[in-house]
């Protein structure tokens, strides 16, 4: 008989502790789903300063709150704990740490460098990427899934868009590898004031590196995204070297490890449901779309985003104050079971799919969301056509789930 563990005693202590973010999901489920039975968000004493943040783990809580900007504010940051003042200072604000007026700004000269023109070009470079990829994996049978397929296929589009030199980008994947590693990493308040660490320090290089291909660009402009966002438009709009360089962090850190640890994910959940790999292989043109959407359910790359009380406001019935801190936990609202029917099961075709993996909707919904989507589609694709045995063969190898559900290795065969 198979032993299901138990919800701990107090739910709302685990959040708290370092050791419940390295258990299972499906250990880890089991604590969120006895959070989602009570009423309204649930305080967590954590022991820093403010002494805890509110847990919001419902689907309706969740999508309240992101919306809510006037509200819920992401200043001073959106990952736990936020940014001191001074890596702030030095190293400029990332657009998920913005509120409006500077997000709407920020944003605005963002959208408007993706002209149709970029993105017709990007369309073409997911495609060539995702079959050059499969390629060279045919040509040299390697023995990870996230070296060779999940983390370059993200990678590679993005530098391509962005317009970086093919000569840099082994320089920039190595320093993206030790800045995701210590993203969203919970670390003791001496850390944080010491001389930065390995993670600051990868995060500085690759704004240098920005900065000098941006005022290259701004000599020589060409046909990519740097060009786009450091040419002033018709409104005198652009990225200063500093804003380029915190946009290109989080583009990289961000985009391509959530897309890789998704498309990782999705392949241990087709190997662990034969079932549902048989559907997607049997019609790969009327289930992609949907195995898409059921993999970032299921994976849910960003597990949670911190954001600050800017008022009194009462949230699925309870009251939070000005200044509480309050944590958006996506990977809980993507398993509610007042919104998706047995949200514990793996379903390429479940519809519809509400899930959050890309946040809540509102000010801050991910502005690559469409980029990702095409990104899986197309290697998943190339998978399904090409490489029809592909599995994984073992348990990925995964970091802390604390900010993101990243995936470290994954062995897998064909």
């Amino acid at each position: 008989m198979t032993l299901i563990p138990a919800a701990p005693a107090d739910p709302a202590a685990a959040l708290a502790a370092r050791e419940f973010w390295q258990l299972p999901w499906r250990q880890r489920e089991l604590t969120f789903a006895a959070l989602r039975e009570r009423e309204g968000p649930t305080f967590v004493r954590d022991g820093s300063a403010g002494g805890g943040f509110w847990a919001v783990v419902r689907h309706a809580e969740v999508t309240e709150a992101s919306r809510n900007r006037e509200v819920f504010r992401s200043a001073p940051g959106a990952t736990a704990p936020p940014p001191p003042r001074w890596v702030r200072w030095a190293f400029g604000d990332s657009m998920v740490n913005l509120d409006d007026p500077e997000h709407a700004a920020l944003r605005r000269v963002v959208a408007r460098s993706f002209t149709p023109r970029l993105l017709a070009r990007v369309e073409e470079d997911v495609r060539s990427t995702a079959s050059a990829l499969v390629d060279a994996v045919q040509r040299e049978r390697p023995a990870d899934f996230v070296s060779s397929l999940a983390g370059p296929m993200p990678f590679t589009v993005i530098c391509s868009m962005m317009g970086v030199p093919v000569e840099l980008r082994p320089r920039i994947l190595a320093l993206v590898e030790v800045a995701a590693r210590s993203a969203g990493q919970r670390q003791g308040v001496r850390r944080w004031a010491r001389v930065p660490g390995q993670g600051l320090r990868a995060l500085a290089s690759l704004q240098r590196i920005m900065v000098v291909l941006g005022r290259e660009r701004q000599r020589r402009p060409a046909d990519d995204l740097i060009t786009s966002l450091v040419t002033a438009d018709v409104r005198g709009e652009a990225l200063t070297g500093r804003q380029l360089g915190a946009y290109f962090s989080l583009l990289l850190v961000a985009g391509v490890e959530t897309t890789r640890n998704a498309l990782a994910h999705g392949l241990c959940l087709l190997t662990a449901h034969p079932e549902q790999r048989a559907r997607l292989w049997a019609d790969p043109e009327g289930m992609l779309d949907g195995a898409v959407e059921e993999i970032i359910r299921c994976s849910v790359p960003i597990t949670q985003f911190r954001r600050t009380v800017a008022r009194p406001y009462t949230l699925g019935g309870v009251q939070l104050g000005t200044g509480d801190r309050v944590a958006l936990f996506y990977c809980s609202a993507n398993h509610d079971e007042r919104i998706f029917d047995r949200p514990e099961r793996f379903d390429i075709g479940r519809s519809p799919n509400p899930h959050l993996g890309f946040g809540g909707g509102g000010a801050h919904y991910c502005l690559g969301a469409h980029l990702a989507r095409q990104e899986m589609r197309a290697l998943l694709g190339e998978l399904v056509r090409r490489l029809p045995g592909v599995r994984s063969t073992a348990e990925p190898r995964l970091g802390s789930a604390f900010f993101d559900h990243r995936v470290v290795g994954l062995p897998f065969t064909f």
